[in-house]
């Protein structure tokens, strides 16, 4: 892979796990992991499926960072974040795809969530 390349990855994981600073807590670890997860798995696989995988987190980080900029003016209402996803869409996907997607969709709307994240706070003295 072209030094390029290489650059082009680290900039756009880079940006996506700023990106999540803007989530709630459990939606920031869950995406972390998630990415962390994604970028791991694709990358040994042939350029023409890594041009569509940094595409498609390209598109999510745009869409991600278009909405954060939205909730930050709208300051009064609820910060809501993800997209509609067309049936036609999902059409393209492949099962494993599909699974996983079922998957981060039953841990992102659990109730009571398998893991548990607080806030650090800086001592005061």
């Amino acid at each position: 892979m072209s030094v390029r390349h290489v650059s082009r990855v680290r900039a756009l994981y880079r940006r996506i796990l700023l990106l999540h600073r803007v989530l709630p807590p459990d939606l920031k670890a869950l995406g972390d992991q998630y990415v962390k997860d994604e970028f791991r798995r694709h990358k040994t696989v042939g350029s023409d499926e890594a041009e569509r995988f940094l595409q498609e987190w390209e598109a999510y980080a745009a869409v991600l960072q278009q909405q954060a900029n939205e909730n930050r003016h709208n300051s009064t209402e609820k910060a809501c974040f993800g997209i509609f996803l067309p049936e036609e869409r999902l059409n393209d996907f492949r099962d494993e795809q599909i699974g996983q997607l079922q998957e981060l969709m039953q841990e992102a709307t659990k109730p009571n969530r398998q893991f548990s994240i607080t806030e650090s706070r800086k001592p005061k003295f």
